[in-house]
C-alpha cells in the first residue's frame, strides 16, 4: 500500500479514553509522514475532547450512540462555532478506513465507504489464554501504539510519546509540591484502595505536599471520600471535562494512578506516572507509554491476570494484587521516583 497517493483516510477508535489517546501517535506520525494526507477521526461523542484540538486531523467526528446520528466537528467549527451534519460516511470519499475498534458496530459504521480498508488485529487468543490458563504467549511486550501501527502493513511510529492538544492554555510550571492522585477506574480490581490513597495522602500531607484528586463524574464519590481524609488536597474531579483535567494535571510532579484512561492522559501532558496495577498485566499493551513512568504490581501471585479489562471483584476474594501493595511500599518508591525525575 502507497500511502503517498492517498488522499483521504478515516481513522475509527470509538472508545475508551485510553485506547483513544494511544492512537496519537499514529496520527502524528501519519501527519508527519504524509503532510497531505487528510485524516478524520471517528469516535464517541463523549470522548471527542480526547482529540478535538488534534492539529494534525482535518475533522473529527463524533458518534452519538443514542440515535447513532454523527456529527461532524471540522477545523473551521473552532472558530465558526459551526457544526454539519454528516449523513453518510460513504460521501465522505474516504480512500482508505483503519478501522483501529474492529468490532460489530465500527464494522457496520465502515461497511461500504472505502474500498481499502484495514482492521486492528487484537491478540484476542493470546489474551484469552493469559487470562484462563496463565499460558503466556506474548513472546514480548507490544505496546498499544505500536500494534496500532502494525495495522498498516510497512508502517513505523515515530519515537515521541502520547499528546493531547487543550486549545488555548496557559504555560503552567509544574509545582514541586503537588501530587496527583487519580483513584478511580471502570472495574474495581483496577482500583488500589481507597484506604491506601487515604494513608498514602496522609504520608505526602506531613512532608507539606499538596495532593490533587483527579477524575470523572463517575469518580467523584471516591474522590470526594479520599479527600475528606487528607488536609492537605483538593478534589478536582468533574464531569468528564478532560481538558480541564489535562490543564490542571500540568501542574503536578508526578501522578499516581490505577491502570486506567487518566494514567494515559497524564503521560500525554508530559507528567511521570507512577501507575499500580492489580488484575490487569503489562503484556495486554496497555502500559505506561514512552514518558517517565514505573507500574507497581504483585508479580508474586499466580492468579494474575484474571481479566484484561478488570472485574467486579476479585475472583479469589484475597485481592492480593492490590492489597499486598501497601501505601508505605507506594511511598517509599515514589520518593526514589520523584528524585531521579
Amino acid at each position: 500500500m502507497n500511502l503517498g497517493k492517498i488522499n483521504k483516510i478515516l481513522i475509527i477508535r470509538l472508545s475508551s479514553l485510553g485506547d483513544i489517546l494511544l492512537t496519537s501517535p499514529l496520527i502524528r506520525s501519519l501527519n508527519n509522514q504524509f503532510p497531505n494526507l487528510k485524516i478524520d477521526f471517528l469516535l464517541r461523542e463523549e470522548y471527542k475532547d480526547a482529540v478535538i484540538f488534534n492539529p494534525n486531523l482535518n475533522s473529527v467526528i463524533s458518534l452519538n450512540r443514542k440515535d447513532n446520528s454523527l456529527t461532524v466537528i471540522s477545523r473551521e467549527f473552532l472558530t465558526a462555532k459551526s457544526k454539519n451534519k454528516v449523513v453518510n460516511l460513504s460521501s465522505q470519499n474516504y480512500d482508505l478506513v483503519i478501522d483501529l475498534q474492529n468490532n460489530l458496530r465500527s464494522r457496520k459504521l465502515s461497511k461500504g465507504i472505502s474500498k481499502e480498508i484495514l482492521r486492528f488485529k487484537k491478540p484476542s487468543i493470546e489474551k484469552f489464554l493469559l487470562v484462563k490458563f496463565k499460558w503466556n504467549l506474548f513472546k514480548e511486550i507490544i505496546p498499544i501504539p505500536v500494534r496500532y501501527a502494525n495495522t498498516i502493513p510497512n508502517f513505523n511510529l515515530d519515537e515521541k510519546g502520547l499528546e493531547i492538544f487543550i486549545g488555548k492554555s496557559e504555560q503552567i510550571k509544574i509545582d514541586e509540591n503537588i501530587i496527583g492522585f487519580c483513584p478511580g477506574s471502570r472495574h474495581k480490581t483496577k482500583m488500589w484502595k481507597e484506604e491506601y490513597f487515604v494513608e498514602l495522602g496522609n504520608m505526602f500531607s506531613n512532608f507539606e505536599k499538596t495532593i490533587l484528586l483527579f477524575g470523572g463524574k463517575d469518580d467523584k464519590e471516591i474522590c470526594e471520600k479520599i479527600s475528606n481524609k487528607i488536609p492537605n488536597s483538593v478534589n478536582l474531579s468533574n464531569d468528564d471535562e478532560l481538558l480541564k483535567t489535562a490543564e490542571v494535571m500540568k501542574k503536578c510532579k508526578v501522578v499516581i494512578c490505577n491502570d486506567s484512561g487518566l494514567m494515559h492522559l497524564a503521560l500525554a501532558v508530559n507528567i511521570p506516572v507512577i501507575a499500580i496495577f492489580g488484575s490487569t498485566v503489562k503484556e495486554f499493551g496497555f502500559a505506561p507509554y514512552k514518558g517517565k513512568s514505573l507500574v507497581l504490581e504483585n508479580n508474586s501471585l499466580s492468579c494474575r491476570p484474571c481479566s484484561h479489562i478488570g472485574l467486579a471483584e476479585c475472583p479469589q476474594k484475597h485481592f492480593k494484587c492490590m492489597l499486598d501493595i501497601t501505601p508505605q511500599f507506594v511511598f517509599q518508591k515514589t520518593s526514589e521516583f520523584i528524585k531521579n525525575i
